[in-house]
């Protein structure tokens, strides 16, 4: 590891920041940094590739233009609106956040960071996001990207999360920090980690390669060094689709855990041993207490989330008349209309089964009429 002393911290963020004037990306919510707008990013952008998350910041902003139409809003539509992001439990933290927004604040963000801690869901480095970038408070944001940039650039022989690499790594990135430019000097660290220094460093292109020690060394390929990987585990997931007259059933998920709030088609995860198939028939017979008949495969969607691989294999089912009406009086889902579904929040590997059967333009009828009725 080697630090860098006043002067030359001094010279990387000068030569950072002179490569930032002409690298930076133009994103929507740099057009005028609302504080707003940079919250609603910074927590989008967790977990989510920067191209996914501009189409759902600018589809988000059309639907909730402000805080105060964030808290009036149903927590359906906060649902849907997140939909293709993962991690709902987030979507519903910026809802609660915007309703306290407008309760404590009068609906403006505050600009302090013990009022902005005391949000739901605010967490310090969303805190620190929120000062630095909206703000331009002379606060310090540590990413991944951060992260990466600091570990090669101190030449760190430990992961940067462990507590005496994060500590070099923040004393470092805040003894660099020009005061007065945290706006451009925190962003200017994130693009230089996603666009030059990133898995794969572009070091000829890097405007701090001169002060970058593993570089001078020739290992920047070894950091930063990783963490134990956490094992992946597969999971084998089933699950019935059961239509009539242009209606599919569907339920909705416990609002706690894992997809809370959201519609899905009835299954659940396959026991050890069991066949997929067993497993639709028995989630419906010990949910709804109806029986239903697999009338064919509809195929698999293959989904990861946290450290689980899921393969959701999907069928068509019939039922009698009598059991539709059962589910539709006594189950706690709903007969959607098929034209529909594209309206609900689902889960990502159900949306993907919905948009192949239900959600084809041109090609509806057809692909309904595979799936027929009970």
């Amino acid at each position: 590891m080697k630090l860098l002393n006043q002067n030359e911290a001094q010279s990387c963020a000068d030569a950072l920041l002179a490569w930032f004037k002409d690298a930076m990306r133009p994103l929507p919510w740099r057009k005028s940094y609302l504080p707003y707008e940079v919250w609603i990013s910074e927590v989008m952008l967790q977990q989510t590739q920067m191209e996914r998350g501009v189409r759902h910041f600018l589809r988000w902003m059309n639907r909730f233009p402000d805080v105060r139409a964030v808290a009036a809003a149903p927590e359906e539509d906060i649902l849907y609106a997140w939909e293709g992001l993962g991690y709902y439990r987030r979507a519903r933290f910026v809802q609660a956040a915007a309703t306290a927004i407008v309760e404590r604040h009068g609906g403006n963000i505050p600009d302090d960071e013990k009022a902005l801690a005391a949000l739901p869901g605010l967490g310090p480095y969303t805190v620190a996001a929120i000062l630095a970038i909206a703000f331009n408070k002379d606060v310090l944001c540590v990413d991944a990207n951060v992260e990466r940039v600091f570990s090669r650039l101190l030449d760190l022989d430990e992961p940067p999360r462990r507590k005496n690499a994060a500590r070099v790594i923040y004393e470092q990135a805040m003894q660099m920090l020009p005061r007065g430019k945290a706006r451009l000097y925190n962003q200017a660290l994130m693009e230089l980690g996603a666009l030059i220094c990133g898995k794969t460093p572009r070091c000829p292109e890097c405007p701090v390669r001169h002060f970058c020690e593993s570089c001078r060394l020739g290992i920047q390929r070894e950091r930063p060094v990783p963490m134990a990987k956490i094992p992946t585990i597969d999971v084998l997931g089933a699950y019935g689709v059961l239509m009539k007259e242009q209606h599919v059933f569907l339920i909705k998920r416990p609002e706690q855990g894992l997809w809370g709030g959201l519609w899905e088609f009835p299954g659940m995860i396959s026991a050890a041993g069991e066949s997929p198939e067993s497993a639709v028939r028995r989630v419906f017979r010990e949910k709804f207490a109806v029986d239903v008949d697999i009338a064919g495969s509809l195929g698999t969607v293959r989904h990861n989330y946290t450290n689980h691989k899921l393969v959701a294999a999907f069928f068509q089912v019939h039922c009698s008349a009598e059991a539709w009406e059962h589910l539709l009086t006594h189950g706690e889902g709903m007969a959607l209309p098929s034209a529909d579904i594209r309206n609900v929040a689902m889960p990502a590997h159900h949306r993907k089964l919905a948009a192949r059967y239900f959600e084809k333009t041109g090609e509806t009828s057809r692909q309904l009429s595979l799936l027929g009725s009970c």
